[in-house]
């Protein structure tokens, strides 16, 4: 026994983890050493001749020439790995199948679909985890929320207030369905401009929650606005009134929005993506300019704030993928009417100049279906920096 080799235990300890413990079959070891070829003839009792490049022993024969048996030898207890195999997989579809308002929406199938295929859903199971999978759902199934505080949001879904704080388990597998959400495409895979110059960067974990509503840090929730004049005689109102009469951009945050009712005071809002719009018609039109609201890529909690029962907005944002999106949420979430988001403008911008190649997951148009189609067949995104002109001749002609 003592004389056996390591690596013919090793082989057999892995046969019998595939096959239950069934004591059937045959291992083999490539390239034997002479120890090993003469411990093998000493069990089969079949002359193998030096330099032999592969050898073969049948379990029944190993079994029997060692001494109280070959499971006795490996320690008495073999895994079942085609149980275990079995049992993970029933696991896996259980989870797969946690019922969720949100079943049928290409972003959260997509979400299952990508945790099973790269392995997160495994590596959850296997450390006893994959209760996480059932709470992201009931998470989800609370968003989009209406700037609901995380610890809030995390207390009704779990019972635990830090169930969702940074870095945790839970909360990274939340943000990945938000980003599914939001971009179309996993939060490790996706970029998104939004300096309107030009940088790409990842959506911040703060991003991704206030994309549903959920609120980090309402002072760090913020929208860059021009021209904003509002009804009432707060501090706040006084300040977007005072800014307005020169002209001047002003960030505003939630927490003032919380503290101070802001009602906006004018017939027509802008909105854009990008600050170099705002910046322009700033420096262009200064108080010639319509009210602009600039969300600065995905809308803040705050600026969902600010345009709550606001009229209808004109909304505008990049010929990307992600910019169908925000538009398509906020048509469904502020009325929003679509500001040069047509096929036709989309031509216009992809004629004055080269653009940057259009990645991600695609998306829809429902406002103008040729607008998407035209994207597609084009396969090139045009930022909407590249429309500043018009867009500032439609700031201008409305005042």
């Amino acid at each position: 026994m003592a004389d056996l080799p390591s690596r013919l235990l090793a082989a057999a300890r892995r046969r019998l983890e595939r096959t239950g413990g069934a004591l059937e079959g045959s291992i083999g070891l490539n390239a034997p050493t002479d120890d090993e070829r003469r411990a093998i003839i000493g069990i089969t009792g079949i002359y193998r001749p030096e330099g032999v490049k592969r050898l073969t022993v049948s379990l029944a024969e190993l079994d029997a020439a060692i001494p109280g048996g070959l499971l006795q030898a490996l320690g008495g207890r073999i895994r079942d790995r085609a149980a275990e195999r079995a049992a993970e997989e029933a696991t896996r579809e259980q989870l797969l199948a946690t019922p969720s308002r949100h079943a049928e929406t290409p972003w959260f199938a997509g979400w299952l679909a990508a945790m099973s295929a790269d392995g997160t859903l495994t590596r959850l199971i296997r450390r006893g985890d994959g209760h996480l999978i059932r709470q992201a759902c009931a998470v989800l199934d609370l968003l989009p929320a209406s700037f609901v505080p995380l610890p809030v949001l995390a207390e009704a879904a779990t019972g635990d207030t830090k169930a969702l704080g940074r870095g945790s388990p839970l909360a990274t597998l939340v943000l990945r369905a938000l980003a599914l959400r939001a971009y179309g495409e996993p939060e490790r895979e996706s970029s998104r401009r939004t300096s309107g110059e030009g940088g790409d960067h990842e959506p911040s974990p703060r991003e991704l929650w206030e994309s549903a509503g959920v609120v980090l840090d309402d002072l760090a929730s913020q929208v860059l606005v021009l021209n904003l004049r509002t009804r009432g005689g707060t501090v706040v109102s006084r300040w977007l009134n005072d800014a307005a009469t020169h002209g001047i951009p002003f960030r505003l945050t939630l927490q003032q929005q919380t503290e101070y009712e802001i009602v906006p005071d004018v017939e027509e809002i802008f909105v854009c993506e990008n600050p170099a719009v705002l910046r322009a018609a700033a420096a262009e039109l200064g108080t010639a300019s319509a009210a602009l609201v600039c969300t600065e890529g995905i809308p803040s909690a705050a600026c969902h704030k600010l345009l709550t029962g606001c009229p209808r907005p004109r909304w505008r944002a990049d010929f990307d993928w992600t910019g169908l999106r925000i538009l398509a949420s906020a048509r469904q979430r502020h009325g929003a009417i679509p500001w040069r988001m047509g096929a036709a403008d989309y031509s216009t911008g992809l004629e004055l100049g080269e653009s940057t190649p259009l990645t991600g997951s695609p998306a829809v148009s429902l406002w103008d279906p040729a607008l998407a189609d035209r994207m597609g067949a084009a396969g090139r995104a045009v930022m909407e920096e590249r429309l500043i002109p018009a867009l500032l001749a439609d700031l201008r002609s409305t005042r």
